[in-house]
């Protein structure tokens, strides 16, 4: 199981907000029926490592082709063998350590 954090950002709108094109990478998403986390600066994705990369295609030529001219996309991914990774137990990890340290 990997993590990704997914960030697109249209280029070429009529508008500075980005919104209802980010809206069309989400919807890939919710059709796909897979695990993810919106944030305000990307979108943060749980599944295989292969699933993810089909994904961050879909979610890029979504956008692409709706009004824009261009579209640039970053990943970030987190992928671990020693043992399971998940969105939560990342965010669980650092909450704990947090209290610890007040």
């Amino acid at each position: 199981m990997a993590i990704a954090e997914i960030s697109i950002i249209p280029i070429g709108t009529s508008t500075p907000s980005v919104s209802k094109y980010v809206a069309k990478a989400v919807e890939v998403l919710k059709r796909k029926g897979v695990k993810f986390e919106i944030t305000s600066m990307g979108t943060i994705v749980e599944g295989e490592i292969s699933e993810l990369l089909k994904l961050v295609e879909e979610m890029h030529r979504a956008v692409l082709e709706s009004d824009v001219v261009r579209v640039v996309t970053t990943v970030k991914i987190d992928e671990r063998k020693d043992k399971p990774l998940t969105i939560e137990g990342k965010v669980s990890s650092l909450k704990e350590k947090l209290v610890e340290k007040i």
